[in-house]
């Protein structure tokens, strides 16, 4: 009978955990799909048809993260949206590879505002050689298509890269500069018409750019920021 009674006992503990964790899936889910959806009108990060946005609420179990309104750690992952230029020159949109934010001890400040605030925050930007060489080349004025490539010597906020082609039909061999200071990025390329380009990218307020290193494949830029308020951006409210 003793056995029996344990049998049941266990039987049971197991279902009532299933049934939790089931239950604590479905609630993050949705937390995550509402918090993507927030993000999107927010920041406006997946601005492009063929991008794409997911924030994921980690840790386990999401209900009693939620029942103290505070989580350990929140992921922002954004593919493919554009950024302008300050100054809204034509055909000086620039695509954004990816934008990658570990947010760490989040804590909801106010449930009607809909706005958080993050202990820390630190990420990745990247940007690819083709997206930089298609809009220095849609901004060089006549010419051919211009190349950007890597180049060595970056140092801080400023990575340094190879701008090759012809503009103006003279032949064009050149090193540039991309600098990643606040939430701006300026390209400088000596030699092209519009030598100095400067896009504007709106983050969580707090969030900064903290570095800028030219890789293989394209530029990657780190962020950083402390005491981040999430629901507000840098520029744009």
């Amino acid at each position: 009978m003793r056995r029996r009674w344990v049998k049941v006992l266990l039987i049971t503990v197991v279902v009532l955990a299933a049934l939790f964790t089931a239950a604590d899936r479905i609630a993050v889910h949705y937390a995550d799909q509402e918090a993507t959806r927030l993000a999107k009108e927010k920041y406006g990060y997946a601005n492009t048809t063929d991008g794409d946005l997911d924030v994921s609420i980690e840790g386990f179990p999401f209900l009693t993260q939620a029942a103290g309104e505070e989580f350990g750690h929140v992921a922002l992952t954004a593919h493919r949206f554009y950024i302008d230029t300050t100054n809204n020159a034509q055909g000086g949109y620039l695509h954004i590879d990816r934008l990658h934010l570990d947010l760490r001890d989040v804590r909801v400040t106010s449930l009607t505002a809909r706005s958080a605030e993050a202990n820390l925050a630190t990420g990745t930007l990247t940007i690819s050689y083709k997206e930089l060489s298609g809009v220095v080349t849609r901004l060089a004025g006549n010419g051919g298509p211009l190349e950007v490539s890597r180049a060595s010597g970056s140092n801080g906020q400023a990575a340094r890269v190879k701008v090759a082609g012809t503009v103006g039909g003279t032949a064009l061999n050149a090193t540039g500069t991309l600098l990643a200071q606040g939430t701006e990025l300026s390209l400088t390329v000596p030699g092209v018409e519009q030598a100095g380009l400067v896009w504007r990218i709106g983050l969580p307020e707090g969030v900064g750019f903290a570095s800028a290193r030219a890789t293989a494949d394209g530029v990657e830029i780190g962020l950083v920021g402390h005491q981040v308020t999430l629901g507000s951006s840098r520029f744009g409210g």
